[in-house]
């Protein structure tokens, strides 16, 4: 397996030009990000192929809860990642290998009590979710195989890919997501139209998902053990104990952005349940368009992800004027990914909507899901390039280890700003208000977090001069 030395590492992070650096670690990301999209729309896309939107429903209901695992991950994926970084900068291996075990062991423990929990009150969750009777019956089957059962290798995968990532491993975190993805996608056909009956298709989509994420998962176990002498990193529960600076250190970049996940998570819950209100085939148009734009969102977060790693480790060795070119460059790499998406889906809305549901369905429910459909994806797309400056404003947070401006952001972000839309608007305007109030918040957002980003680079500056550094 053939890895970088901490020798290249340090130079890929420290010395190589700008744009080869952020594409180093930004290509496999977003390679890994766009496959992993394409095996989340691929139980969507077969689910589609019954003609059932009742089907499709569920499997959005389903997917809100299935979408904690960010959160989860986050905690200590992106927190216990970002400290890493800073540690590598500073040399300081033997951290590394203690503080990337106690992110392994936390992100278990936690996921287990979310999926006891998920057990125990799945029925009137699914239920406040705004599952109706002909939605329930799928989505209990979807929740029982991959959250209560299938998300401790789901959060685990992504935890160590975090990790993986932010010591330069990226093409190998790159690897195992890519090939649960794939496997998901071999396996998806298989169990819902070969190996189970008719009627059975979530419950084969469900088995496919959980099995694709357990084998990413001993992949990145395999891959810890091969490189650790090179990573520093360790699954070891005898290297799990840290001080408590270190936790500290972890937690203060994991929960603003296990939070920020958290409230986007309980947004789309209200969204889900709000377009419920107004009718299954909206939700089922809604479920459709919400993979969709996953798409050009997908891209823009593996730009600012692989911006991180890079961020952190100049941030440590005080080296202002590249942190400032990293965050440039993927602030544009981005923003031209994000009109390049908005263009093509506004041109072509219907093309992207009827690969997900198959026309043998009711001719008079699929005509209506698919115009519903159209229209939230063109008016939720117009959101992706202030979502791309959001995403740079929160990593860039996350790599100094900034958690007080993380928790500012997310707070204006989601409770200042998006949850009031999504209430006014939807009262206002009903189901176009509900996708309205998404590019809306990020717009009045993408303001706010990029002059708090600006703030914090002064002071940083101010700081590294008055330790005498020459920036």
């Amino acid at each position: 397996m053939a890895a970088l030395t901490k020798e290249q590492r340090d130079d890929l992070f420290a010395n190589a030009p700008v744009p080869k650096a952020l594409a180093t670690l930004a290509i496999p990301t977003i390679v890994s990000q766009l496959i992993n999209l394409i095996y989340s729309m691929a139980d969507t896309f077969f689910i589609g192929r019954t003609g059932n939107p009742y089907m499709i429903a569920a499997i959005s209901l389903s997917f809100t809860l299935f979408m904690f695992n960010i959160p989860m991950s986050g905690l200590f994926g992106i927190g216990g990642g970002s400290y890493i970084a800073r540690l590598i900068g500073l040399k300081q291996y033997e951290r590394v290998k203690h503080s990337s075990a106690f992110c392994f062991y936390g992100a278990l423990a936690l996921v287990l009590v979310y999926s006891t929990s998920i057990a125990i009150f799945m029925k009137p969750l699914l239920t406040l979710l705004g599952a109706s009777k002909d939605t329930i019956g799928f989505a209990t089957q979807y929740v029982w195989v991959v959250v209560v059962i299938g998300n401790i290798p789901t959060v685990l995968s992504a935890t160590l890919s975090h990790l993986l990532r932010n010591v330069g491993y990226s093409k190998q975190a790159s690897m195992g997501l890519s090939g649960g993805g794939i496997l998901n996608i071999i396996l998806d056909p298989l169990f819902m139209f070969v190996i189970l009956p008719d009627g059975y298709q979530v419950m084969g989509a469900a088995l496919a998902t959980t099995l694709s994420n357990t084998a990413a998962m001993i992949y990145f176990i395999i891959v810890f053990e091969k490189t650790k002498k090179e990573t520093g990193l360790s699954v070891k529960l005898k290297d799990a104990r840290i001080d408590r600076d270190d936790a500290a250190q972890i937690f203060k970049v994991g929960l603003p952005s296990a939070l920020t996940t958290l409230l986007m998570d309980f947004a789309n819950m209200f969204l889900n349940s709000s377009m419920a209100s107004h009718g299954d085939l909206q939700l089922a148009a809604l479920g459709i368009d919400l993979k969709i734009e996953r798409l050009s969102n997908a891209v823009c977060l593996g730009i600012a992800q692989g911006m991180l790693p890079l961020v952190a480790f100049n941030y440590s060795t005080k080296n202002y004027a590249r942190m400032r070119e990293i965050q440039r460059d993927a602030r544009i790499a981005g923003i031209v990914v994000a009109l390049v998406s908005i263009t093509l889906y506004q041109l072509l809305a219907g093309t992207f909507v009827h690969i997900f549901i198959s026309s043998k369905g009711d001719p008079d429910a699929v005509a209506t899901t698919i115009a519903f459909g159209i229209l939230f994806l063109r008016i939720r797309c117009l959101a992706a390039p202030f979502t791309m400056l959001n995403f740079v404003s929160s990593n860039g947070f996350q790599a100094t280890g900034d958690g007080r401006m993380s928790l500012i952001q997310v707070f204006f972000r989601q409770v200042v700003l998006y949850f009031p839309l999504l209430y006014g608007l939807n009262a206002l305007f009903g189901p176009v208000g509900l996708v309205a109030a998404y590019p809306v918040a990020e717009v009045l957002s993408s303001i706010i977090s990029t002059i708090l980003l600006e703030r914090k680079m002064k002071r940083v500056k101010q700081e590294f001069i008055a330790e005498g550094v020459r920036v």
